[in-house]
């Protein structure tokens, strides 16, 4: 790691950091948006103390919602479009999944639907949100305050397209990175208030026992999540055209990592579980809140198993939209590839089906508990619902950072290998 970050700062790769110092630049736009206030409303007549089961929206968008700020939605509207739009590509819509089977144009057109979706998503959310938090408004002000919300969410998106073309990648990731990161000081000062309690020594000490324990969690989430997004599985791969003695012929491998999907289903997760908390703040019925709060929450005891199902189930859904055994095969065989000991064609497919299967059931259990372990310590430590949801913000930091990282360097290398072509 200290050795990229050197190459980094090489004077030959000054453009390489210029894109670091243009994603700074972004990121530091975004974080001064999340301070602008929606212009028209009045701090008096907005209640943000009850944000509850949005707490972990509000974490994303670096503290921007119970700010009632231009950015509130921040991109959760475009990730819950994601979604919808990935699970009508499969077979659903025909014209979806016809989209989804032709290439680079087809991925364009399908990335264009998703924004509109998700533009479309955030005026409904933003109308929603307006109505719950601001008190005695008409339904002008609320349609005003909803299209300012929904333009804030088009700008970040936009502002994601230009990290994503002119910085260092992952656009809309790393916005979440750094609205999580803003919060994270927030987040442990909070949870030293609520734990660090000095009626006692006795009190006192076991706060602070319980907050060591807390600062270990983490640190075992930080360790946790290095380690999958680094385990692989090499299945080997031999080639008609190369002799079996040739150096290309030992070393060549397909990895698969024990967790492809990475941290996208802690997100779509956290995305889906948000919907019902958004509709409850909105209808503010108390049967209906109720009901959200106690059976829909990751701080509740279903709601954190209907969290641990959904990482699992989304871990597979993006595993195998990326990694497409049929594809793959059919691929392998084109290019006079097999898997030593495994017939071409469908009994690859069956094979790959079957690594994939086995290494995605490991890596899905093992995200969702490590998912899910500052929940369960939040709970049994009584903290507060924006600490509990932290861990999961820091799984998603993690992810992003390493996810980036790995980037930068696969850049590093292929500029050095430029350069010595051109030698």
């Amino acid at each position: 790691m200290f050795a990229t970050m050197k190459q980094i700062f090489n004077p030959k790769n000054k453009d390489l950091r210029k894109r670091i110092y243009f994603t700074f630049f972004c990121l530091f736009i975004f974080k001064l948006g999340t301070t602008i206030i929606v212009p028209g409303v009045n701090s008096s007549a907005f209640d943000a103390g009850k944000l509850g089961f949005l707490e972990l929206i509000n974490a994303m968008g670096g503290g921007a919602m119970e700010k009632f700020s231009i950015f509130s939605l921040g991109v959760m509207p475009y990730i819950t479009a994601s979604i919808v739009i990935q699970l009508l590509q499969m077979d659903i819509v025909p014209y979806l999944a016809e989209l989804s089977k032709q290439g680079g144009t087809g991925r364009t057109k399908l990335n264009q639907i998703t924004r509109v979706v998700g533009i479309a998503l955030a005026f409904f959310q933003g109308y929603l949100f307006s109505f719950s938090v601001i008190k005695g408004g008409t339904p002008i002000d609320y349609m005003e305050f909803a299209l300012i919300l929904t333009a804030g969410t088009a700008f970040l998106l936009w502002l994601g397209d230009q990290i994503t073309a002119k910085g260092i990648g992952n656009g809309i990731s790393l916005i979440i990175m750094a609205g999580i990161i803003a919060s994270l000081p927030t987040m442990f000062v909070s949870a030293w208030q609520s734990l660090i309690v000095t009626t006692s020594t006795q009190a006192l000490t076991l706060g602070i026992v319980k907050f060591i324990l807390l600062v270990i969690v983490y640190l075992a989430i930080v360790i946790g999540v290095v380690f999958e997004q680094s385990a692989e599985r090499r299945v080997p791969i031999q080639y008609a055209n190369r002799s079996v003695n040739s150096v290309g012929a030992k070393n060549s491998y397909i990895p698969f990592k024990l967790n492809s999907a990475g941290v996208v289903p802690v997100i779509f997760a956290s995305a889906l579980l948000s919907i019902p908390a958004i509709i409850a703040q909105f209808v503010k019925k108390d049967g209906f809140t109720l009901f959200v709060n106690k059976w829909l929450t990751m701080s509740s005891g279903t709601g954190l198993i209907l969290y641990i199902l959904l990482i699992i189930g989304f871990a597979y859904f993006y595993t195998y939209l990326q990694l497409k055994p049929k594809e793959l095969a059919e691929n392998l065989n084109k290019n006079g590839g097999f898997i030593p000991g495994v017939r071409p064609g469908v009994d690859t497919e069956k094979y790959v089906s079957g690594v994939l299967n086995k290494i995605t059931i490991v890596g899905a259990i093992f995200l969702a508990f490590i998912a899910g372990l500052p929940l369960v310590f939040g709970s049994i430590s009584s903290l507060p619902t924006s600490v509990q949801l932290g861990g999961t913000g820091l799984l998603i930091v993690v992810g992003v950072a390493l996810e980036t990282y790995k980037q930068m360097e696969s850049q590093l290398i292929s500029r050095g290998y430029k350069r010595g072509r051109r030698r």
